[in-house]
């Protein structure tokens, strides 16, 4: 399979082209800096600005499929410029790839488009579980995401199969939320935060990894996929299971004006959440190799 990846610097994405490679596929990045991502991935890689313009053709002619993974990063203090530049990666950025792939030959022009989303899909729904076929939220995020999706899906409109993994909270100690949580704990003064009741849908990042190989070799999968675990956990039940894991006590409340203090308006991904559950996922067949969160964490923090 020839396979080309955006945002393939990431977290995800690096996981996703050594996993590509590990298969013997073939694999093209599109990178703002296309020197350093081949340096760093060993793939060749194309330059592109996703806010520029079209992607280009040579990147995506004679592919057999796309993964969207790019994106300004969310895990950021928001303010207005913090909140444009999220919203523009990803419903400009989406639109400008579609418009490279609807630009050419119907015989060249990959069969199949994997896309990020985000479990922010579906905004606030407190302990309720919350399943592919619950409708959005109407917070930012879940704004964002909506937009996202939809630039996405006009690339049916030119026979491609669409299909969006709705991403929760990826579990690698070498980045994202769980690097970002590992100094407090590791210190022995992490703990749950805003009381801790929130649902957090975590996924390992392989498993993350297993959802866009499936949907890239499975004709069956398209729509929505939430990228989760089968078992999401409150945020106490998580603080809790990483102190276990790094043998550290877990108990020092964090009250959510610290974090709104910190993030600003984002604070409320940390301190709403959504119990995500991977009801698609499930129905299709796919076998999570990291269900657990206790046998997860000791793996991710290997």
């Amino acid at each position: 399979m020839n396979v080309t990846v955006t945002g393939a610097t990431g977290l995800v994405g690096r996981k996703l082209v050594l996993a590509l490679r590990d298969h013997g596929e073939d694999v093209t990045v599109l990178s703002r800096s296309p020197e350093k991502a081949q340096a760093s991935l060993g793939v060749a890689a194309v330059a592109w600005d996703p806010l520029s313009g079209p992607a280009p053709a040579e990147a995506l002619a004679g592919r057999d499929a796309v993964v969207h993974l790019a994106g300004e990063p969310v895990a950021q203090r928001w303010n207005a410029d913090v909140k444009r530049r999220i919203r523009e990666s990803r419903e400009t950025g989406t639109r400008n790839l579609v418009a490279g792939l609807a630009a050419l030959d119907d015989a060249r022009r990959p069969r199949a488009l994997v896309s990020s989303s985000a479990v922010g899909y579906y905004g606030k729904h407190g302990d309720e579980r919350v399943p592919e076929s619950a409708p959005p939220g109407s917070d930012f995020l879940a704004e964002v995401c909506v937009a996202w999706e939809r630039e996405a899906d006009a690339a049916a409109a030119h026979g491609l199969r669409v299909a969006k993994i709705r991403t929760g909270v990826v579990l690698d100690r070498s980045g994202g939320a769980l690097k970002t949580m590992l100094p407090p704990f590791r210190l022995g003064v992490g703990g749950p935060v805003a009381g801790g009741d929130q649902y957090l849908p975590w996924i390992h990042v392989d498993d993350l990894v297993g959802l866009y190989l499936r949907a890239l070799t499975d004709a069956s999968w398209s729509g929505a996929y939430n990228g989760a675990a089968p078992e999401p956990v409150t945020n106490k039940a998580f603080s809790k299971a990483l102190g276990r894991a790094l043998r550290r006590p877990a108990f020092a409340p964090v009250p959510a004006f610290a974090i709104r203090l910190l993030y600003g308006d984002m604070a409320e991904i940390v301190t709403e959440g959504q119990r995500a559950v991977p009801e698609r996922p499930l129905a299709q067949g796919f076998a999570f190799a990291h269900a657990d969160l206790d046998a997860a964490l000791a793996d991710a923090l290997r």
